[in-house]
């Protein structure tokens, strides 16, 4: 399995996918069929029965229960094929690092991974990795997951003495740009219940994420020569920064970990007589999420008062919720879940997602959906790489939870 794995993630890594968050067609790029594609042809090859590839981009196979299992609940496994627009995903040219001894991996001429900059690396002493050669990303963000999946279909259709209710796979576009499952069909994707494979660290077991929102924020000002303005000039620079100053200091990313969440200013643009700025805001306590959109709503509110006119307006749009609400009516998966990584010899880690996955908004459509561990790290720039020993137990894991086997 190590060998097919490692040349699949390679073959994989090498076609571009990279999407793009200003196109206005789906997928927002062409080149991710070339992938998807592929993706349907191997399926077909490895003998899965049903396999189809939508015009929206989504590949959707099932693998049939074995018979005598077709009580069992179907599940599901889901990752996706597009590339982050952050770093060029263009001609990757991958590096193999046999029995990593912890000295620096140099990428290109004027980079370096280092023990010093990611201590994560100290968690994959003696393992193979997959690293950039500095010009581009890896791609392991989902490759590897993409990879993983296929890996385990291959095994398990290979060992046909290993029972299983119905299997259902996915494989999505333009999950970086937050577009992943705008047209997924739950119903037709035929699964009870889900995972993304879309996470990193080994042992990665997140069905917890940020509630989160986006904040567009516009100031009008009023322009007047400055060395008559007293009284007559409102600058909108000013008011978004009165707004942005009020917030709380240390309720940003750079201040806050784990569960806490925070204000994020994304962009800012603008002159006197006109400015405009855009939050993202998140907090994994749905209570604590909109506290802090109401904060931000009567900040504004506070300002106008102060100017005695309309200087400012907040509009604010919630992008996606925690799935835990969703997944923890099913804690008989997540129990599933941890014990499939126990016997692959994985220790379960569970940790809050300080972002949000695919899963979560398929949570929200009808599909409990937590994510699991590639072994990718770093991801969406020339720093990303893989622990090959991390993939094969991703791989194993995917196995031990989809089939019914003795200990």
């Amino acid at each position: 399995m190590r060998e097919a794995l490692l040349d699949r993630f390679l073959r994989y890594v090498q076609i571009d996918t990279e999407s793009d968050p200003n196109s206005t067609t789906y997928p927002s790029t062409e080149k991710q069929f070339d992938l998807l594609r592929l993706l349907r042809d191997e399926l077909i090859a490895l003998g899965v029965p049903s396999v189809r590839l939508e015009e929206k981009g989504y590949v959707m196979a099932q693998i049939p229960a074995t018979p005598g299992y077709e009580d069992r609940p179907a599940l599901g496994l889901i990752s996706h094929v597009d590339t982050s627009p952050d770093f060029t995903g263009r001609g990757v040219r991958p590096q193999i690092i046999e029995y990593y001894d912890g000295t620096p991996i140099p990428l290109g001429d004027d980079a370096m991974l280092t023990v010093q900059e990611f201590p994560e690396l100290l968690e994959v002493l003696e393992h193979t990795l997959i690293t950039t050669d500095g010009t581009t990303l890896l791609g392991a963000d989902d490759k590897a997951g993409v990879a993983e999946i296929m890996e385990a279909v291959r095994y398990i259709l290979e060992h046909p003495e290993l029972p299983h209710g119905r299997i259902c796979i996915g494989f999505t576009p333009d999950e970086e740009i937050g577009k992943g499952v705008d047209y997924f069909d739950v119903e037709a994707f035929g699964a009870d219940f889900a995972f993304t494979v879309d996470g990193s660290r080994e042992g990665e077991l997140e069905y917890e994420n940020f509630n989160a929102a986006s904040a567009r924020v516009v100031a009008t000002g009023r322009s007047i020569h400055p060395g008559s303005a007293k009284g007559k000039m409102i600058n909108a620079i000013e008011v978004i920064y009165l707004l942005h100053a009020s917030l709380p200091h240390y309720a940003r990313p750079e201040f806050t970990e784990g569960y806490e969440g925070f204000y994020h200013l994304m962009h800012f643009t603008g002159g006197v007589e006109h400015a405009e700025a855009e939050y993202i805001i998140r907090d994994h306590d749905r209570a604590l999420f909109e506290e802090k959109k109401a904060l931000m709503e009567r900040v504004a509110g506070e300002i106008n008062a102060a100017y005695k006119r309309e200087v400012i307006k907040v509009e604010i749009r919630d992008s996606y919720y925690n799935m835990y609400e969703q997944v923890a009516p099913h804690g008989e998966y997540i129990e599933r879940a941890k014990a499939a990584m126990l016997r692959a010899g994985v220790t379960p880690r569970i940790s809050p997602i300080r972002g949000g996955t695919d899963g979560a908004r398929l949570s929200y459509m009808g599909l409990p959906c937590p994510n699991l561990f590639t072994g990718g790290a770093n991801f969406h720039g020339k720093y990303e790489y893989a622990s090959l020993d991390t993939m094969c137990r991703s791989v194993e894991t995917l196995v031990y939870l989809l089939t019914e086997t003795a200990e």
